[in-house]
């Protein structure tokens, strides 16, 4: 008997767990850049951090459970990969977020621009008062 669908709510719930963990997210970091050995990610990490090689199995494990990274055999070698499909769900979730951090951003570089103006407007002021002086 196989193990139950998982609603798109708790699959989602499992992403962002394993999200969660710094260690994992820089595992995704590091699979950005493309398909890689379970042994280069494992001398990738502990160049970084103290961690074992048994600990980033069980941190790739959770990665592969959670959807977010797939592994393919390749003789005696296990090569790890981003899984689209699995970090559409996180993309998708935070999507519905866009419009509420758009406009407070959009003022905030608003407000820097001017800012930048005035100080130029400000220094040109003062050094065409010190040339009249």
């Amino acid at each position: 008997m196989g193990e139950p669908a998982r609603r798109p709510d708790s699959a989602r719930e499992g992403v962002f767990e394993a999200l969660g963990d710094p260690v994992r997210r820089r595992v995704l970091e590091l699979l950005a850049n493309g398909e890689q050995p379970a042994g280069a990610l494992v001398t990738a990490l502990q160049a970084r951090v103290r961690i074992s090689q048994p600990a980033v199995s069980q941190h790739l494990r959770v990665l592969r459970d959670a959807g977010l990274v797939r592994v393919r055999a390749e003789g005696t070698r296990r090569l790890y990969a981003v899984d689209d499909d699995g970090t559409a769900a996180a993309r998708e979730w935070l999507a519905r977020f866009e419009d509420t951090f758009a406009q407070p951003l959009d003022a905030l570089a608003t407000e820097l621009a001017r800012g930048r103006r005035e100080r130029r407007r400000a220094a040109s002021q003062e050094e065409s008062a010190r040339e009249a002086g």
